[in-house]
């Protein structure tokens, strides 16, 4: 079993807290985002991947109405009544991920489950890497407690409700992307996502490459407003469309670049900028897709490269520690691309590369990084791997 060292810590943890076995252990790994960036809410199409790193929650059923959650990522263990279910506003917010998944499993009325539940979970998804440690919390306890509570919804129901979880709990504004390449991904694979359709799908990639996250020691800013104001544009932008061209236009999923050159004149220098990156990302997901059938690896990873410089200089999400990442890629035969992956304004890249030279890859960026910012990236070697499961 993959990551079967951390499964025995957690399964060996329950039956120490708790005097028995879990009845119900689930699975589900963090995930890569590889091309199509600021994509979903503009109803268009990303690529991605489940990676093989991820979380275990082991879970059984209470006696009585009591909720227990015991987190071996940090060593805190959270309790509440079923009729106390609600999001956690100070100290212990890490419960907000599996509170607010029973939550909506339970369609909002945690109470009605009559019997509350004991979970152990823990993982080895590197906290701030932009890997998306909490869909993978959401889809390993949403897999768990269905077992337990007897519920039978779809996988991307499931990841609606991890993502309902992070919205009202967690109150985190995100798309439907971590969850759902959670839950879809596959060894080997990318996942393509349709976020308006809702509709995934696996495309082979071949057992030959992986991919590298580069941890900048950036910190993220998304807080400051810089997503929100970059998602508004977007809207504004798509609103504009709407006016000029003659079709139906409700996002930016309905625009072509040819579309954007020709009527951009009407927008804000800003606003125009801002509106080509997921345009053009949504090009470069379906051109990429035409690229992995082929088995062109180096043409793909090339797409990677012009997404980046697409985010350094329209969306303008990148920043001088993310950009010097992946300058320092491109001389690097090896990696076949690069680009920030997630959200930007601090986090990760995500490179493309041959997995023999990964050692030497890590080397040259992690020296040329520091005879820059004098600090060390965090380099680490991901493969495509198997979306969330019980065990």
């Amino acid at each position: 079993m993959q990551n079967q060292e951390v499964y025995d810590t957690v399964t060996a943890k329950f039956s120490e807290v708790f005097g028995s076995k879990a009845d119900a252990v689930a699975y589900a790994p963090g995930r890569i985002e590889v091309l199509g960036n600021h994509t979903d809410y503009n109803e268009g199409y990303v690529f991605s991947a489940a990676i093989d790193k991820g979380t275990f929650f082991a879970a059984s059923l209470a006696d009585d109405d009591s909720v227990t959650l015991v987190a071996l990522d940090v060593g805190e263990t959270f309790t509440c009544r079923l009729s106390e279910v609600a999001p956690i506003k100070e100290g212990m917010t890490w419960a907000n991920y599996p509170l607010g998944t029973f939550n909506w499993l339970m369609e909002g009325s945690p109470a009605k489950a009559n019997k509350g539940f004991k979970a152990v979970f823990g993982g080895n998804v590197p906290l701030g890497a932009g890997l998306s440690s909490s869909a993978a919390l959401e889809m390993a306890t949403a897999l768990a407690l269905q077992k337990l509570y007897g519920t039978s919804f779809d996988k991307t129901t499931l990841a609606k409700i991890g993502q309902k979880a992070e919205h009202t709990f967690a109150g985190c504004p995100c798309g439907l992307l971590d969850q759902a390449s959670s839950m879809y991904g596959a060894e080997g694979a990318l996942v393509k996502s349709d976020f308006r359709t809702n509709e995934f799908e696996t495309v082979a990639m071949g057992p030959s490459v992986a991919f590298m996250m580069v941890k900048s020691n950036a910190k993220h800013a998304l807080v400051d407003g810089a997503y929100a104001s970059r998602r508004q544009a977007c809207e504004d932008a798509a609103k504009y469309f709407a006016g000029v061209l003659r079709k139906n236009v409700t996002h930016l999923r309905d625009v072509t670049m040819a579309e954007w050159v020709l009527y951009r004149g009407g927008l804000p220098e800003t606003t125009a900028k801002r509106a080509v990156h997921p345009i053009g990302e949504d090009e470069r997901v379906l051109q990429g897709a035409q690229l992995l059938e082929k088995g062109d690896l180096k043409g793909f990873g090339a797409l990677m490269y012009d997404s980046h410089e697409s985010s350094r200089n329209w969306f303008e999400n990148s920043c001088e520690e993310l950009d010097a990442i992946v300058d320092a890629a491109k001389a690097i035969p090896e990696v076949y691309g690069a680009r920030l992956s997630g959200g930007g304004f601090g986090g990760s890249c995500c490179l493309l590369v041959e997995p023999a030279y990964a050692d030497k890859i890590a080397e040259q960026i992690s020296r040329e990084y520091k005879a820059r910012f004098n600090d060390e990236p965090v380099c680490s070697l991901i493969k495509p791997s198997k979306g969330a499961y019980l065990i």
